[in-house]
């Protein structure tokens, strides 16, 4: 039995990693009843109802398509479980055209023990959405991150307007295949802004990996991002590099605002819901994107997704036709 928004958000407050997958089920659920039941468990799970904010380290990786973010995630997610960390990872991919499901599958891609009641790994839909997140896939980094310690979201390609990752994450790791003309590509999309930190991938490569690492660092010091890490990995056996990146990524936690890191992003996703549910003319009948950020940062930071994508629907009925 999948259970109610309020039950799940229960069992997730307890820590019961089994709840991930009804979880999920509920999230993606395109019934006009789930839209309360997705807002009661959020409620459930929010920062008012637990305390504090979701204790998770909640880990964006993005990059170009190729790249090898699959296989590094399951690196990655091989050292979070021999440190003991409990992992969720939200693989997105682009959506079917006749279903609106996910296509690629990354749990097949992904290596991982699937007997490990400490790993969850999901593929969600894009659902057309350019920044690569959809609504569903918001809810589910913010609600299990009550539950685990560890929730990765990974997006498909990367892209001057699939920049949403940052938007939800406390961490982003941007993947560069060396050798590829990723740097330059960056660059003149803007991603380099996006990054906290930096991966190169097949690093047995050797000198190719290596000048990719040092156009990275050129880059970011033209940028005045000097003190962005730039971890060079690879995933052939025996794996190099891991256990650098996931102290990067923890020291990047280390130093966070992190309460500051993620009323921004509940209220960025907000906006993100509210424009995807009425569109442009939507928001100009709030003034714009703008202002509607505006309205935002004026309700209660403790505020749920859902009661701030409430206050903007409010905002938008009482202006004048």
């Amino acid at each position: 039995m999948r259970g109610s928004g309020a039950e799940l958000g229960a069992r997730l407050r307890a820590r019961d990693l089994g709840a991930a997958p009804a979880v999920l089920n509920l999230v993606e659920s395109r019934s006009p009843a789930a839209r309360a039941e997705v807002a009661a468990l959020l409620r459930a799970i929010s920062p008012a109802a637990l305390g504090t904010e979701a204790p998770a380290h909640v880990v964006g990786v993005t990059g170009p398509p190729g790249a090898g973010k699959s296989t590094l995630l399951g690196e990655l997610v091989r050292a979070w479980r021999a440190a003991g960390r409990t992992v969720a990872v939200l693989a997105v991919d682009p959506s079917s055209r006749r279903s609106g499901g996910a296509l690629l599958g990354d749990r097949a891609r992904i290596p991982y023990d699937p007997d490990d009641r400490g790993v969850f790994i999901r593929s969600t839909a894009a659902a057309g959405r350019l920044g690569g997140l959809a609504p569903a896939t918001r809810a589910a980094a913010h609600a299990l991150a009550a539950a685990f310690e560890v929730v990765v979201v990974e997006t498909v390609g990367v892209g001057q307007s699939e920049t949403e990752v940052a938007e939800v994450a406390d961490t982003v790791a941007v993947v560069v295949q060396p050798g590829s003309g990723d740097v330059l590509q960056f660059l003149k999309a803007g991603i380099m802004e996006i990054p906290d930190v930096l991966v190169v991938t097949k690093a047995d490569l050797g000198a190719v990996a290596q000048r990719a690492r040092r156009d990275l660092h050129a880059a970011l010091r033209s940028l005045g991002a000097r003190d962005t890490p730039v971890v060079a990995v690879s995933s052939q056996p025996p794996a190099s590099g891991v256990d650098e990146l996931v102290a990067a990524l923890d020291a990047h936690r280390a130093r966070l605002d992190l309460g500051q890191r993620r009323v921004a992003a509940r209220r960025a996703g907000a906006l993100a819901d509210f424009a995807a549910e009425h569109g442009e003319r939507g928001l100009r009948s709030l003034g714009g994107r703008r202002a509607a950020a505006r309205l935002l940062e004026s309700v209660d930071p403790g505020a749920d997704v859902p009661a701030l994508t409430a206050a903007l629907e409010r905002a938008a009925r009482a202006q004048p036709e």
